[in-house]
């Protein structure tokens, strides 16, 4: 973008390709602390797997994710680069020993159920679980780096803190005007983004970190239904078949983004890629056939769900709408 340089583009485009990369939530990936990094390399080498902890999920559920090789690499670069230079700024300024708690570790076990332990200020040692760490609680965290302690939390601020999950939204936020300010016409950016016109609202993009995980779900349904149909040529017995013994595309995706229930992916993801149903045979069970009707529906319960992500309400009466369909634990 002219005249603009961000001091924090590492930070942001590797915490947006995580995302993109693994469909972890805002939360889960940014409380993620720097020896939760996917380190473990799968068959092929081009994924890594790490494991993102109970407490900071929405089902309050441990889970394994995946990263690719690329987008792990631009984090370690960032914790080399960006982030080493704001910790060394904080401790030239004695941030870290002004603040009101440090925890440092000590000890990281290893095992299905790894443990933190730690000393605080007054030499009282602790431990728990690191699963059981919600994101409040990984802040104080910190590491015996270098030059002093460092905070274990991944992403800083420029004053070399723990940036806050909730954080995120005022990045990308700021990132959608300037994208505004560049494209659009100071006419056109005068009206609010939910009135504009559909022919200016597709001037400018417009991203929030939901948008990324809900990118990734798309990406997988697209590929994992070409592969099944294109590669494989599987007829529709055959997917059924499959289905019965590995589970289909929307259970492999439910099961990366961490749901409790296949209907609730289906219910967020199902208007984009309604055209990808197989059309010999039957629709799979659970899956209605593609109609204009239907389509239509699934459409407006996928805007819906949108506007209440984004913390807007739905359209039409609440009240009806939560008892016509459950919110869902998205």
């Amino acid at each position: 973008m002219p005249l603009w340089e961000s001091r924090t583009e590492l930070r942001n485009t590797s915490f947006v390709q995580l995302l993109l990369s693994s469909g972890l939530r805002r939360q889960e990936g940014g409380s993620l602390l720097t020896f939760e990094l996917p380190s473990g390399r799968l068959r092929f080498g081009r994924y890594c797997h790490g494991r993102v902890g109970a407490a900071v999920t929405r089902s309050k559920q441990s889970r394994v994710f995946y990263a690719s090789v690329d987008v792990v690499g631009q984090a370690e670069a960032y914790v080399e680069s960006e982030r080493a230079w704001a910790v060394q700024r904080a401790q030239a300024d004695g941030r870290y020993e002004r603040l009101p708690m440090m925890l440092l570790v000590t000890k990281v076990t290893r095992g299905l159920r790894p443990k933190v332990e730690w000393v605080d200020r007054n030499g009282v040692v602790g431990e728990r679980e690191l699963s059981r760490l919600g994101w409040r609680e990984r802040q104080w965290l910190f590491l015996e780096g270098p030059d002093g302690p460092e905070p274990a939390w991944l992403w800083l601020t420029e004053q070399g803190l723990p940036m806050t999950p909730d954080r995120w939204n005022g990045v990308f936020r700021a990132a959608n005007l300037r994208c505004a300010e560049v494209l659009l016409s100071p006419g056109e950016r005068e009206v609010e983004r939910d009135f504009r016109l559909a022919e200016v609202r597709g001037k400018s993009p417009y991203a929030t970190p939901h948008a990324a995980r809900h990118s990734m779900a798309l990406y997988m349904l697209v590929l994992l239904n070409r592969l099944m149909e294109n590669r494989y040529g599987l007829s529709a017995a055959d997917r059924r078949d499959f289905a019965m013994l590995f589970g289909d595309p929307w259970w492999l995706v439910k099961t990366l983004l961490g749901h409790a229930d296949v209907e609730v992916t289906k219910r967020h993801y199902l208007a984009p890629v309604a055209h990808l149903r197989p059309h010999r045979g039957p629709p799979g069970p659970g899956i209605r056939e593609t109609t204009p009707g239907n389509r239509h529906q699934a459409q407006e319960d996928h805007r819906q769900s949108a506007s209440r992500d984004r913390g807007a309400p739905p359209a039409g009466n609440q009240a009806h709408a939560r008892q016509r369909r459950p919110r869902s634990t998205e």
